[in-house]
């Protein structure tokens, strides 16, 4: 038996082949249908999934060597809103078809967790393992740049309902 923490949540995967791929666990027995299969050869970048918070491909992951790590997949990335990423894409239309924009969407995640400012060389390096067949580039750059925006102001806003209280 293998117990991995899926968006917050333990998930045991009973009797299951340890050598599956995280991806058709997640699919196929946890019910979580945002990771997308594309090439099962980890080159396109649509089963990207968070572990321990860095992007991988979920296909090329076997659950056996999983336990007690974190996953986080594209239901997990928004809490009581949707994160600045999610939201950008949405702001910029950046889905044509949408195959692969879990996958975009959890590398443009991941890249702005570490750097919240990146530049154009940054981004590309960061999203070359993306593929997207609509060819919706220029709005995926341009939904990264907004969500680092709106990151770096919100990091800077102050919510004085948020602060703790401080004795005297």
């Amino acid at each position: 038996m293998t117990t991995i923490t899926i968006n917050g949540k333990d998930q045991s995967f009973n009797d299951i082949d340890p050598a599956m791929p995280l991806l058709w666990a997640l699919r196929d027995h946890a019910g979580i249908q945002g990771v997308k299969y594309g090439c099962g050869l980890g080159q396109c970048g649509a089963c990207t999934v968070w572990l321990d918070g860095f992007a991988v491909r979920s296909c090329q992951l076997t659950v056996g060597a999983l336990e007690g790590r974190a996953i986080t997949t594209v239901e997990g990335l928004a809490t009581a809103t949707l994160n600045p990423v999610q939201q950008a894409w949405i702001d910029h239309d950046v889905a044509q078809c949408g195959y692969c924009q879990a996958g975009q969407i959890m590398s443009a995640a991941a890249l702005l967790e570490r750097n919240p400012s990146p530049t154009d060389d940054e981004i590309d390096a960061a999203m070359a393992g993306n593929l997207c067949r609509c060819g919706t580039y220029v709005r995926i750059k341009s939904a990264i740049k907004a969500a680092s925006g709106a990151m770096t102001a919100s990091a800077l806003f102050y919510n004085a309902m948020e602060a703790e209280e401080v004795s005297a």
